[in-house]
């Protein structure tokens, strides 16, 4: 298990480069999107086989990838639930109409979200009694949209990876994006809170209670997403206007600060809670274990 921490650690330490190299220099690196796509992947893969069964994080990748593919492509070809939009071919090789990347950046920050959930509602341990199969999905959506916030105008309006073709009042983003979102993420969300209560006696059995330092791990990814778009308003931005598909005009420094603002209040206020929480576990948690 040591080997496995050292290299959630050594995936954290480059993400964590990546991103602040990313909010002062946006684009600079090669790859940039891919990269800040790929890594978080792999180390919610890697940090999710340490307290859950491999077997199951694979469940719940594959709930992921299904039901946001499903649902973004219907939403595409109706406007339900997100709203009109259509993908440019900026991310690359798409599942129908959908980059496969999408899937994959839901998965990555979904299951960080689904962990900072279980930490801040104090369910650390493997049991699902009373509403708690209800409240971390319910939780675990708000920490995932306060994402989408943070960068949804930035790579649609500015960025052009996908185009809203009816506007709207968020930078170009329709209201309706967010409720779309929440209720994509709920979905899979409570589809494997149930899968996990259905498993609730195999872990009894199985997995100790994770450490500390696990659940540092997920939050300092989860918060260094954060911190990246605040940080981003001190890169050196061009002084310019850009406009969404309905020809609304966007000041592009007007569109960062608001999203550094999102970000400020909605991912860093949840990362400040989940560390907080993290001092509240027990000193002897997890030392056995990860």
């Amino acid at each position: 298990m040591k080997q496995s921490r050292m290299w959630l650690w050594v995936l954290a330490g480059i993400i964590v480069v990546y991103r602040i190299i990313n909010s002062f220099f946006p684009e600079r690196l090669p790859g940039m999107q891919v990269v800040l796509t790929l890594l978080p992947f792999a180390f919610a893969l890697l940090h999710g086989a340490v307290n859950y069964r491999f077997r199951d994080i694979l469940v719940f990748l594959a709930l992921t990838l299904v039901v946001s593919n499903i649902l973004e492509n219907l939403s595409i070809l109706t406007g339900f639930p997100f709203g009109h939009y259509t993908y440019s071919n900026y991310l690359g090789p798409k599942l129908f109409l959908v980059p496969v990347l999408i899937g994959l950046a839901y998965f990555g920050m979904g299951y960080l979200s689904w962990m900072l959930a279980r930490l801040i509602l104090g369910i650390t341990q493997h049991r699902w009694a009373g509403h708690t199969v209800y409240t971390i999905p319910l939780l675990a959506s708000f920490l995932m949209v306060s994402w989408d916030l943070t960068f949804d105008p930035l790579a649609s309006t500015i960025g052009h990876a996908w185009t809203w073709e009816q506007g709207g009042s968020y930078f170009g983003v329709p209201f309706s994006n967010f409720i779309g979102w929440y209720f994509t993420v709920f979905i899979f969300y409570q589809l494997f809170a149930l899968y996990l209560k259905s498993r609730e006696k195999d872990y009894s059995q199985m997995k100790p209670e994770a450490s500390k330092e696990y659940w540092l791990q997920a939050v300092i990814m989860y918060g260094v997403t954060g911190l990246a778009s605040v940080l981003s308003i001190f890169s050196n931005l061009p002084d310019q206007s850009v406009p969404d598909a309905t020809g609304v005009i966007w000041h592009l420094k007007d569109v960062v600060n608001a999203c550094a603002l999102a970000a400020l209040f909605t991912m860093v206020a949840f990362t400040f809670i989940s560390l907080v929480k993290i001092l509240d576990l027990p000193a002897n948690q997890g030392s056995s274990g990860e």
